[in-house]
């Protein structure tokens, strides 16, 4: 229940700092006066009350007005209110100055690297302190060097959480640098389309990396570069680093067709160019879903790595990279499993995932290829509408059962070229590997 000195409704954001001030006053006063004329106990005198109203010489101006108002002068509610200086300066948070960590050069005695944590160290998770004393190692290599054991605090094992005091002994076991990746020689079968002293063409199969990535130990195995090593010993280039001997350029894990390969760095460089300058023919053949309408075109939409999923590439993202991809319809196929369109693609530029992403792109995606939006499984569907680009709704058939290729229908089937060393014209040509004539005998 409101108190009866409670300010009007609609008043109560006035002050009555000063009023309260005078009124008071006055009462010691009269208190003070009745002591002296013999009042034994003062606080038995009765209770004086006041009407705040009567202390405001205009009525406020938010009476009978709803909700907040911040129009004040010093950003308050009240608009009358007189803008005072603060009586104390506002909190400022404390600036750190930045910890200064000086290198460290490391030399191992009996494989321990030994040294001693400096006074700025104090504060700092031993991770962090590893990864600015060391600077040529990454904060994961620390992380995992820890987590491995092979960092002790005071001769005991530590977390990367540890937080420092500065110094303590710290003891590394083993290299804090890990080993660089060699690939290693491996009996794999290969299909060499052509091969001279300062090159060869591979046919390379579907299902196979052409190198492992760094610090990818656990892949590297079954590339096309242990199959060059041992098919062809040292004599690759090494223009691309030990874990790449002899590789120009890439083909997709699943994606078949022609792939050169150098053999010395003069080669190299000179192969190199030449696909940056864009001068070479690649042709690729491609199934995709639906008809494409026109019998040809060119895609021109730069390509670039998807935010969300970083293994996909995109389209639909600015400041992607020049790519640039020509199509033309070989055949139209229209069967039990729908419509399907056998393309010849030719590229001027090698993006990654180029041709994959452009045709997703176009609303045709490559079959099989279920990245960029084709179906797991290839079904048989109804009679399609007339005009449809794509076909109805899937229905079950004993007679089209579904099928899954467990790779993209997409091979790299053309590649002209001019020998770096001779000039001479080279014309190589890899036919469609069985498994995609069988699909595309299906979808007849």
């Amino acid at each position: 229940m409101p108190s009866k000195n409670m300010l009007p409704k609609g008043n109560r954001r006035q002050s009555v700092k000063e009023e309260y001030r005078a009124h008071r006053t006055a009462l010691q006063e009269q208190m003070a006066a009745k002591i002296a004329a013999g009042v034994e106990d003062p606080e038995e005198f009765e209770p004086v009350t006041y009407d705040t109203a009567e202390m405001y010489a205009t009525p406020s101006p938010f009476a009978g007005r709803p909700g907040l108002v911040t129009d004040g002068p010093d950003g308050g509610k009240h608009p009358s209110e007189e803008k005072t200086q603060r009586r104390y300066g506002r909190p400022k948070a404390a600036e750190e100055a930045p910890v200064e960590i000086q290198p460290l050069e490391l030399e191992p005695e009996d494989g321990i690297r030994s040294f001693t944590a400096e006074p700025a160290a104090a504060g700092l998770r031993l991770d962090a302190y590893l990864a600015k004393a060391i600077p040529d190692i990454s904060r994961a290599r620390v992380v995992l060097l820890i987590e491995k054991g092979q960092v002790t605090v005071d001769g005991e094992a530590a977390k990367g959480k540890t937080k420092l005091k500065g110094g303590e002994l710290i003891e590394i076991e083993g290299e804090p640098r890990p080993e660089p990746l060699h690939a290693e020689p491996e009996d794999i079968p290969l299909t060499i389309v052509y091969e001279d002293d300062d090159m060869a063409v591979i046919d390379k199969a579907a299902g196979m990396m052409v190198h492992a990535g760094a610090g990818d130990s656990e892949r590297n195995k079954g590339t096309l570069v242990n199959a060059l090593l041992f098919h062809m010993g040292k004599k690759l280039s090494g223009v691309s680093g030990d874990l790449r001997p002899g590789i120009v350029h890439r083909l997709d894990k699943q994606t078949s067709g022609l792939i050169v390969v150098a053999k010395n760095d003069s080669t190299h460089r000179k192969l190199s160019e030449m696909f940056s300058e864009r001068r070479l023919r690649k042709v690729y053949l491609a199934l995709v879903h639906g008809w494409i309408e026109d019998d040809e075109g060119t895609i021109t939409l730069p390509i670039s790595r998807d935010v969300v999923r970083r293994t996909r590439m995109t389209t639909r993202r600015s400041g992607g990279r020049t790519a640039v991809s020509h199509w033309r319809v070989l055949e139209r196929v229209e069967g039990g499993y729908g419509k399907f369109t056998l393309v010849e693609v030719r590229i001027e530029t090698g993006r990654t995932h180029q041709i994959r992403v452009h045709m997703q792109a176009i609303g045709h995606p490559v079959v099989g290829d279920t990245l960029y939006g084709a179906p797991e499984r290839v079904r048989a569907v109804g009679a399609a509408k007339t005009g449809s680009r794509m076909a109805v709704p899937f229905i079950e058939s004993d007679a089209f059962p579904a099928f899954t290729l467990e790779r993209n229908f997409l091979h790299a089937a053309e590649l002209e070229f001019k020998h770096p060393r001779t000039g001479k014209e080279l014309e190589l040509s890899a036919g469609l590997p069985e498994e995609l004539v069988a699909v595309l005998e299906k979808v007849r």
